[in-house]
């Protein structure tokens, strides 16, 4: 009598009962009717890059994910790529997850500091263990960027299935290295170090790594937590034959009049201020499109379709695993959340100590020809970068609009309710993502202590209840976010936004902008909003004590 109380009881609780393989005696089993986790991560995707935040490439599977689900036209990341997986994974700034700055950039007033370590650490505990722990399977594909050693690996840190490249990036088509000191890129699935098939292309072979976990898992009654982080479009920029050749000639126009056609369609979209400013380009020395020889012209046009055929095939191995999901019955109980880690890429890769031009130019074939294939090392220009995000100061790497505003998908069938096709300008960060996974999987974060050990809680907020319709909010009206990376810094207070950049990308002072008039950054209004700044300073000050921040000092 008691077990039969006790399964009514579970029953109402989890799920259904499905019915027992074994024994007729023996307790029928609970299926789990939490809901699976898809985590999507793009690498230095811009903002306006796919067809719902305003870009001309064909992108029809991340395009149907927005237009049943939300886009988030107000989403927030660190400016590069470690930063915002550290957070994205432990809910906590990434000066205390480890990755105070990128591994290998420390200053030597960094070096030995808590939270410089250069990967994440162990004083946060990853969402991926907690999300194990409380029944999941984890599942994770593409790049890692948070740690080279077994101890600080994808298994290490909560991932039952993993395929990873432990680096911050990689050739797409083999194991080549994109960075000099390194003989070739480092892959590794679950607990050991292997090489990869001959037939490697970057997002292909992530996807189809993916699916392949997924299945393991299909048939017993676990929920799933998966973690798909592509290496597209970061540079070197490769793609497939057939993908390049469907963008030929597409941006012979330039670059000039690819920021202004993306500009017009983020306005008819409803994705910025029809009134507000575009930022001027950041190289305001360098040629005009029109005044470039025709063979330059070919040449960048090329870079721009490599480019654009990255993110179609990207999206075309996304949609390979959304069938997958719906063909195994699995779509409808899966929520989906996709951004990118960072703003576009400048086109200064050849001017980085790590990645010089006489090193590309001594071991790389970039012909014509051999652009985008296999064996070439390609990046794009900064003006292609600045059409990516046409509204926006700067790019990857700066604390302005055009390197931490991203665009943000959260797609839920069923379960959205009147957010469904809208686009909302609610404020979401990174840090929210961990909170909001861990109350949709009926779980909690130990606090303070695990296991023993003193650890950060997250400082984000569930975005559940604005999800399931509840809230209209995600964050109070005194809700701030701080960022610093490189000693470029900012802080973000209802629409207003503190910035400070070194010159010469900044005045070297503290700047103040409202966002809502001004999303491009160009009209400072410190002086004539002296409170608002004072107040601002002050929240800086807090951040940096609290988050442990050391500005480097080189």
């Amino acid at each position: 009598m008691l077990k039969i109380v006790v399964l009514i009881v579970a029953t109402l609780f989890l799920g259904e009962v499905v019915s027992s393989k074994n024994s007729p005696n023996e307790v029928p089993r609970i299926k789990d009717k939490r809901p699976n986790i898809l985590l999507i991560l793009a690498d230095d995707l811009g903002y306006s890059d796919i067809g719902a935040f305003g870009g001309e490439i064909a992108t029809p599977n991340l395009d149907s994910l927005a237009k049943n689900g939300v886009r988030m036209s107000n989403f927030y990341v660190a400016a590069t790529c470690s930063p915002t997986r550290s957070m994205l994974l432990s809910g906590v700034d990434h000066h205390l997850a480890g990755v105070g700055t990128m591994a290998g950039d420390q200053a030597p007033n960094q070096l030995g500091k808590p939270g410089y370590e250069g990967y994440l650490n162990h004083d946060v505990v990853s969402i991926a263990t907690l999300m194990r722990e409380s029944g999941y399977h984890t599942y994770m594909a593409g790049k890692w960027h948070l740690g080279l050693t077994d101890k600080l690996s994808p298994k290490s840190r909560g991932f039952e299935k993993s395929f990873a490249l432990l680096q911050g990036g990689g050739h797409h088509f083999d194991d080549t290295t994109m960075i000099q000191k390194y003989d070739k890129a480092w892959y590794r699935e679950d607990d050991k170090r292997v090489d990869l098939p001959d037939d490697f292309y970057s997002s292909e072979y992530y996807s189809t790594k993916m699916i392949e976990y997924m299945k393991t898992g299909e048939q017993d009654d676990q929920p799933f937590f998966a973690y798909l982080t592509y290496t597209a479009p970061h540079w070197p920029l490769q793609a497939p034959q057939e993908y390049m050749d469907k963008y030929k000639g597409k941006y012979n126009d330039g670059y000039t009049a690819l920021k202004a056609n993306r500009s017009q369609a983020m306005h008819d979209l409803g994705l910025v201020n029809k009134n507000s400013k575009v930022h001027p380009t950041s190289e305001p020395d360098t040629a005009d499109w029109d005044s470039l020889s025709p063979e330059t012209k070919k040449i960048k046009s090329r870079e721009m379709e490599i480019y654009a055929a990255m993110v179609d095939n990207m999206d075309y191995q996304i949609g390979r695993v959304l069938d997958y999901l719906e063909s195994s019955g699995q779509r409808d109980n899966t929520l989906i959340i996709f951004f990118s880690d960072n703003g576009p890429q400048s086109g200064s890769v050849g001017k980085i100590s790590e990645f010089p031009q006489s090193w590309i130019d001594a071991n790389f074939d970039n012909s014509y020809e051999n652009m985008g294939k296999k064996g070439s090392y390609i990046y794009y220009d900064t003006h292609w970068a600045e059409a990516s995000v046409p509204q926006s100061r700067l790019f990857k790497a700066f604390a302005t609009e055009g390197g931490l505003n991203v665009p943000g998908i959260i797609n839920f069938p069923g379960k959205l309710g009147e957010l469904s096709g809208k686009i909302s300008n609610q404020f979401m960060t990174v840090l929210d993502v961990a909170p909001t996974i861990l109350e949709l999987a009926e779980t909690s974060h130990p606090g303070s202590s695990y296991k023993g050990k003193t650890v950060v809680p997250p400082t984000g907020t569930s975005a559940v209840s604005f999800i399931n319709g509840t809230s209209d909010t995600i964050h109070g009206e005194e809700y701030t976010m701080s960022w610093e990376l490189f000693d470029r810094m900012a802080v973000r207070s209802g629409d207003w936004k503190l910035l400070k950049l070194p010159t010469p990308f900044g005045t070297g002072e503290w700047e103040l902008f409202d966002l809502a008039q001004d999303p491009g950054e160009t009209t400072d209004l410190r002086l004539q909003h002296p409170e608002q700044l004072s107040k601002m300073i002050k929240i800086w000050d807090e951040y940096v004590n609290k988050n442990n921040v050391v500005l480097p000092r080189w």
